[in-house]
C-alpha cells in the first residue's frame, strides 16, 4: 500500500484570508478601544458625583447621605473596573462597541466636561 500525496490538503494562502483577518483585528481593537474609553469616562463621572458635598472626602462620615454616596459610588466604580478587565470574546460584541462608542463616547465626554 502506498501513500498518496496530500497535498491538496495541505492550507494555502488566499489573499482573502488575510484581508479578513485584518479586518478582524481591527474591528477587535476598534471595539476594545471604544469600549475602555467609555468605561473609564462612566468611573470619572461616577467618582465625580459620588464624592462628598463638604469640602473634603474626610468628613464625609458627618452626614449619612455623603457616607451613603460615596460608598454606592466605590462599589459601583468596582464593578465598571471589574467589566472593564473583561473583555468580550466574539466578533459581534466587538461590533457592538464600535456602533455603540462612536454614539455613547462624545456624549459621556460632554457629561464629563459640564459634571467636572
Amino acid at each position: 500500500m502506498s501513500l498518496a500525496p496530500l497535498e491538496w490538503m495541505q492550507p494555502r494562502d488566499h489573499p482573502e484570508a488575510n484581508t479578513v483577518g485584518i479586518k478582524q483585528a481591527r474591528l477587535r481593537t476598534a471595539g476594545l478601544v471604544l469600549r475602555a474609553a467609555f468605561l473609564v469616562c462612566v468611573v470619572a463621572i461616577t467618582v465625580r458625583v459620588s464624592l462628598p458635598q463638604s469640602e473634603t472626602i474626610w468628613t464625609a462620615y458627618d452626614t449619612p447621605g455623603d457616607l451613603v454616596r460615596l460608598v454606592l459610588g466605590l462599589a459601583v466604580c468596582a464593578w465598571i473596573g471589574v467589566q472593564l478587565l473583561w473583555m468580550p470574546d466574539d466578533e459581534h460584541s466587538h461590533l457592538t462597541w464600535v456602533q455603540f462608542g462612536a454614539v455613547a463616547i462624545p456624549f459621556a465626554l460632554i457629561c464629563l466636561v459640564f459634571i467636572w
